[in-house]
């Protein structure tokens, strides 16, 4: 199964070997891990790798229902689909977006972000519809409360686990990636600095047990980070689109302003009028003041950074279109002038025939023409004769 076009070949675990088929070593290890299913001895290591560890059996109203902690064996299913998550990243890439960007011709810099923004729309609309389809069959829509009652929220369904853990292996996979795609310094600093807040933000949501307010938040972000990529990708394709900009600007500012007031809501109010105050590990209950506050603390300067971060593109988008602008009316003024250049130019042949003709004789015989001969009026030639000479 070969993900990449082979161009050239090079030598066994050299660099660009590995990084032109990266996809397909890592495919083998996959293979390898399933084949580990078909044999009784190996079967027990290789589930460890794909399906979600410490379930729990517990008795509701609906029956036994089966439920899942967190612990140490998530790293090994985090690896698993880890390396899935790569595997589908060159598969977009190469059967998607490669072909996309031989139409397009674009520039390096451009291509570098058409190609971001179009793995990441991908992933984006994917995991918003995913997690809508858990915050409906939850309940955390139409009962908010559930957000912050009966905490810590250590319990968790299958499909809740398993978001999480594909959330954390697809972060974590963007990090190889960019020496996989050979991704520019100048972006790099850039795309580590957003993959680091996401694998923080999930990352403590699921381990302090705030799993519910988490899906909530991650739901909003992605939305709003789905319509930045699809009008970026839009505005590669033809820079004319502008107005994409300005719907995405609009939900932007609402979900900073839903995620401030839900972190507040939550664990500013909610969870510090539980009753279950205390630090303890294994109840998974890490409702302190401390704790909260600087959960708090690193949602709000997260949502201040994306505003600045926001503010200075909206002003980068001013500016450019005020420049547009002024060059346009620079340009407008200068087809006028072409026409007085012309009016000038006619004017001086005018001028320059005046002179001619003030030099000619003046006593210029009078006649008549005919068939293209000047005829004088007595009939003799209009040519002055010449005087010979005796």
């Amino acid at each position: 199964m070969a993900f990449r076009r082979r161009n050239k070949s090079y030598p066994f675990f050299s660099q660009e070997f590995l990084i032109q088929n990266h996809a397909d070593i890592v495919f083998s290890f996959v293979i390898f891990i399933l084949i580990g299913l078909m044999f009784e001895a190996t079967a027990k290591t290789a589930i460890l790798f794909i399906q979600p560890q410490y379930n729990v059996t517990t008795l509701s109203a609906e029956g036994e229902v089966t439920l899942y902690q967190y612990g140490w064996k998530d790293s090994a299913t985090i690896l698993f689909y880890f390396f899935i998550a790569i595997i589908l990243h060159a598969v977009v890439q190469e059967y998607l977006l490669d072909k996309v960007n031989r139409r397009l011709h674009l520039s390096k810099s451009k291509n570098t972000k058409f190609n971001e923004s179009g793995q990441l729309c991908v992933f984006h609309f994917v995991s918003s519809v995913w997690s809508f389809y858990l915050l409906i069959t939850e309940g955390y829509l139409l009962h908010p409360s559930s957000l912050w009652e009966n905490y810590p929220h250590a319990h968790l369904r299958f499909q809740v686990k398993f978001f999480y853990l594909t959330q954390l292996a697809y972060w974590l996979h963007a990090l190889p990636e960019l020496y996989f795609q050979k991704v520019r310094k100048e972006e790099i600093s850039r795309q580590l600095q957003y993959i680091s807040l996401y694998l923080l933000h999930i990352s403590a949501a699921y381990l302090l047990n705030l799993s519910r307010v988490g899906l909530v938040l991650l739901f909003l972000q992605y939305v709003s980070e789905l319509g930045f990529h699809i009008a970026r990708l839009f505005y590669f394709t033809d820079e004319n689109h502008q107005k994409t900009f300005d719907l995405w600007a609009i939900s932007f500012v609402f979900t900073r302003m839903v995620t401030l007031t839900l972190m507040f809501l939550a664990v500013g109010f909610g969870l510090a009028r539980a009753e279950n105050q205390g630090l303890d590990l294994e109840m998974g209950n890490f409702n302190t003041v401390l704790i909260r506050m600087i959960v708090l603390l690193l949602v709000c300067l997260t949502q201040s950074w994306l505003l600045w971060k926001f503010i200075r593109f909206q002003l980068r988008r001013w500016r450019e279109f005020r420049h547009e602008q002024a060059l346009r009316k620079k340009a407008a003024p200068k087809q006028p002038l072409r026409t007085l250049k012309r009016d000038s130019h006619h004017s001086k042949c005018s001028a320059l025939v005046d002179i001619l003709t003030s030099h000619l004789p003046l006593s210029l015989p009078v006649g008549h023409h005919e068939n293209g001969v000047l005829k004088a009026e007595n009939g003799a030639s209009p040519r002055t004769k010449k005087l010979k000479s005796t």
